[in-house]
């Protein structure tokens, strides 16, 4: 009696083991490595044609070629100044009044003696070009000898950009080429290169050249600005969003995840061109319209790697565009 009862818990504690066994092995997942088959959710898009220009920035700054120097045609006194620093003077117009020190010394002795004479000692320094007093060196009052420097007048015929070009730039700037001369402003004007010095500065490298820009208003001296400088110009780039095109560390391999099927991606290596904003320019391979390339979710994925596209999350080009 003894013995069945304990064959009969043997039994029961083997029928309990077993229920128990079959109950873990349901849970498993059903496939051959016993690994859950997880999959990336993921955005895609497409490729876009669109007209693509690259630039080079550079800094040019604001002055004037030429100046002319005003000096005294004789030795006296200055009788009168008509013009201040700053101020903008015409062509022809009359700086200064100046007196000789013998007409000083002996006033209108010798025109009381003979009015025929007609003996005044004045005389008048023009302005030889048109533009602003850069600097005054006397006043009126003032003993000037013969050839003395009076004032200095900036010819505004003869403003300028000067633009100091890298040499390995030279074959993007030539003399007539159109230029977009950018000011602190944010105003933009149209500017034409008009010459260039023959010469090289040893420690930049770099060789000036003068842009001409037209404006109705005053640009002061020494004003830095941007100047854009058309590169390459594409009508028609196939281009994809920045954040669709994966590089590695060094930037040296470029590749983008193309989704071959509902729930697979393909690491599919690409040759880049133009980067504006956040656009790049596809070289190669070319895609088809259709193609749909990984926007999220593929940063780090492998070749061949599960996905699961989210729902409402294929994205074009020009709507992503549109959406900002």
């Amino acid at each position: 009696m003894n013995i069945n009862r304990k064959l009969l818990a043997e039994l029961l504690f083997g029928l309990f083991v077993g229920l128990m066994m079959g109950g873990c092995n349901s849970s498993l997942p059903n496939n051959a490595g016993g690994t859950p088959n997880v999959r990336t959710p993921v955005s895609v898009t497409t490729v876009s044609h669109m007209p693509l220009n690259d630039y080079i920035d550079l800094n040019a700054t604001s002055t004037f070629l030429q100046q002319n120097f005003v000096k005294s045609n004789l030795n006296g006194y200055i009788q009168k100044s008509n013009i201040k620093y700053g101020d903008y003077v015409h062509a022809g117009e009359v700086l200064f009044v100046l007196k000789t020190k013998e007409a000083s010394a002996i006033g209108n002795a010798v025109n009381q003696l003979d009015s025929s004479f007609n003996f005044s000692g004045v005389n008048v320094v023009r302005a030889g070009a048109s533009g602003y007093v850069m600097q005054l060196n006397h006043q009126a009052g003032d003993y000037v000898q013969d050839g003395e420097q009076l004032a200095v007048i900036s010819d505004s015929k003869s403003f300028v950009f000067v633009m100091n070009v890298p040499y390995e730039d030279k074959p993007y700037v030539s003399i007539g080429k159109h230029v977009d001369v950018i000011l602190p402003d944010a105003e933009r004007l149209d500017g034409t290169i008009t010459s260039y010095l023959p010469l090289i500065d040893s420690v930049s490298q770099t060789q000036s050249y003068s842009i001409k820009v037209n404006t109705q208003h005053t640009i002061p001296q020494n004003l830095i600005v941007k100047v854009k400088i058309l590169k390459t110009s594409i009508s028609d780039a196939q281009t994809l969003p920045r954040q669709s095109v994966l590089s590695n560390q060094t930037q040296s391999k470029y590749w983008v995840m193309k989704l071959i099927n509902d729930s697979t991606a393909i690491n599919v290596p690409v040759k880049t061109g133009i980067e504006k904003g956040d656009t790049i320019q596809i070289l190669s391979p070319q895609f088809s319209k259709d193609t749909k390339i990984l926007l999220s979710g593929n940063y780090g994925l492998s070749d061949t790697a599960s996905v699961i596209v989210s729902v409402g999350a294929n994205i074009s080009v020009d709507s992503a565009k549109a959406g900002k």
